[in-house]
């Protein structure tokens, strides 16, 4: 069995630092499920969902604070940031930068990504950028 961590270490290091989904195909399974409803179901919407967000937030950047894995599972704690200067999550573009925790938990199936869940501080998020007081 490939280590959850390394699978999400290569994703991390390849979609999130670098904003290349050149190897996504080989750490993400093409019915990856996804529990969050902002984005669609299976890799490409994963690919989707960041793409724009990558577009929206030029100077994007995560920051991981901490790592667990256990059996086929890994949980991601960390914060991203940037600042929003394109239309985004339906919010038109604001100029203000952000930074929000989040943690995403993983699962990992035959080596590659196969589902996700998260808990996002969007409340944080929605305030820096001006959307509620």
């Amino acid at each position: 069995m490939t280590d959850p961590r390394a699978v999400l270490a290569a994703l991390g290091e390849s979609v999130f630092a670098r904003k290349d989904f050149s190897k996504l195909d080989q750490l993400m399974r093409d019915d990856y499920i996804q529990h969050n409803s902002l984005v669609a179901q299976g890799s490409e919407g994963f690919r989707e969902f960041f793409e724009t967000w990558f577009k929206a937030v030029p100077d994007f950047k995560y920051e991981l604070k901490k790592l667990v894995a256990e059996g086929d599972l890994v949980w991601a704690y960390g914060t991203y940031s940037g600042t929003q200067t394109g239309d985004w999550l339906g919010i038109p573009a604001t100029g203000k930068s952000y930074a929000f925790d989040a943690v995403d938990i993983f699962r990992v199936a035959d080596g590659r990504l196969a589902e996700h869940w998260d808990v996002l501080d969007t409340y944080g998020l929605f305030k820096q950028l001006g959307v509620v007081k």
